[in-house]
């Protein structure tokens, strides 16, 4: 590939990416995309390599396998085959890896079977699929995502607990330190790097907070296309993981890694604009609330317990809704009422939204979003009415999203509403695969069993 060739490719890069590369040469592309616990997966190549191609091939093997290695048998009727899928490369998200050696650029891909068709259970298409469901309506669907994780030391045994990091005084992350700026300043060196690899990334972070945890942080990212948003947040996981590595610690979006201290969320803002128009569905010409700002509400309520398995999509996600320890419990929405498992924040009628608070931070972005825009179409189209707006701490109500992954599954699996939004294949294949990591957990003992069961039962 001549140099001519290789600067014609370059300019068709985002500008981000183009400013990251200005003046040098760029060493390597690594070619991803999303598995479903939402890890990288792909291969890294040589630039001129890379330019030379229009796709590459994976096995489709790569989304049955569990998050321990293991493998679920999901590849349907022709058997463990591992035929190859086509991967094409999606360039507007190509972005820096500035945390290389070498200068590198990352580009997400999308799977297609050798058909053409998208691969079915590819989180990235499953996203898509349930944005182009909005579309065909006239809508576009908004979202903002809100994310949070810890800081911890480093966690090389996993017999012993996770612990929070040092911060720069000497002194392990205080919990219980909400909003405190100093508490955002023990991490400094940490989110200084996260400013920058988000600023070269061409990412916009729309502020970061001290959560309630010891060590826990919160980033908001501007509102924006579903798919976009889940790409960033992807992205935005190995870039904290990169950042943390620099300084001595480990960032973890587990659900819930600390016992004792607050869960970890993805908590995911919504709205709905008219194609045509532009305008907020959820507001009328007078600012005020629409039927369809209820019938959204109603269809999260009717349907988030069949999606709560993509929301939450590990044993440890079911550890965070615990009664009285900063997650919701229940389906009650309220305006401003942060202990609602659906809340309507303080906003203009031209950012009306409807916040869920049900996902937790280890889920798959695409997979979460796509759960949740789902539930919120269905009510859409299906006119669904909500419950009566719940006032005062909903904590102290009862339950009704599943308290373990084995339930949650047997709802995914039972709706069909949901199952034909996503794909029912998706459905299958997901199911099958999450009930396998759940056996595998079955096969060990906890130390709660042996300090409690051994001698006394």
């Amino acid at each position: 590939m001549g140099d001519t060739d290789t600067n014609s490719w370059m300019k068709t890069l985002p500008e981000p990416a183009r400013a990251y590369l200005d003046g040098r040469r760029l060493d390597e592309v690594e070619c991803i995309i999303s598995d479903l616990p939402g890890i990288a997966r792909g291969k890294a190549m040589p630039a001129s390599k890379f330019a030379r191609q229009t796709q590459f091939f994976l096995p489709n093997s790569i989304y049955f396998q569990t998050i321990t290695g293991g493998w679920g048998e999901a590849a349907g009727e022709d058997g463990f085959t591992e035929p190859d899928m086509v991967l094409k490369p999606d360039m507007d998200t190509a972005t820096a890896a500035p945390w290389t050696g070498d200068w590198t650029l990352q580009v997400i891909h999308d799977a297609f079977n050798q058909d053409g068709s998208p691969v079915p259970f590819s989180p990235r298409n499953v996203l898509k699929r349930v944005v182009e469901m909005y579309r065909k309506e006239g809508w576009e669907p908004v979202v903002a995502p809100e994310m949070e994780f810890f800081l911890v030391a480093p966690n090389v045994n996993p017999a012993e607990a996770i612990k929070p990091m040092m911060g720069r005084s000497g002194r392990p992350a205080a919990a219980r330190q909400a909003y405190s700026m100093s508490a955002v300043d023990e991490f400094g060196p940490v989110i200084d790097d996260i400013y920058d690899f988000a600023e070269v990334q061409g990412f916009e972070i729309d502020g970061i907070t001290q959560e309630g945890g010891a060590g826990q942080l919160e980033i908001n990212l501007r509102h924006g296309d579903p798919v976009k948003l889940a790409d960033e947040i992807f992205y935005f996981k190995r870039l904290i993981r990169e950042a943390a590595l620099r300084h001595k610690c480990f960032a973890t979006f587990m659900a819930k890694p600390i016992e004792g201290e607050p869960g970890s969320a993805m908590h995911i803002h919504h709205s709905v604009v008219d194609a045509k128009t532009g305008n907020n569905i959820f507001s009328g010409p007078g600012g005020e609330e629409t039927p369809a700002f209820k019938h959204f509400i109603g269809g999260l309520q009717q349907h988030l317990p069949a999606a709560i398995a993509l929301m939450a999509p590990y044993v440890n996600s079911y550890r965070r809704y615990v009664k009285d320890h900063a997650a919701p419990i229940n389906l009650e929405w309220g305006r401003d009422n942060r202990t609602t498992g659906i809340r309507i924040p303080i906003a203009e009628p031209n950012a009306r939204r409807v916040e869920n608070r049900l996902a937790g931070m280890d889920c798959n972005p695409y997979l979460a979003i796509a759960g949740s825009l789902a539930c919120g179409f269905l009510g859409l189209k299906n006119g669904l009415t909500p419950s009566e707006m719940f006032k005062g701490e909903a904590y102290e109500g009862e339950g009704d999203i599943p308290r373990d992954l084995f339930s949650a599954l047997n709802l995914l699996t039972s709706n069909t509403e949901i199952a034909d939004l996503l794909h029912p294949d998706f459905v299958r294949v997901y199911s099958i695969v999450k009930a396998a990591e759940y056996d595998e957990f079955l096969q060990v003992i906890s130390p709660w069993e042996r300090d409690h069961l051994l001698m006394n039962v």
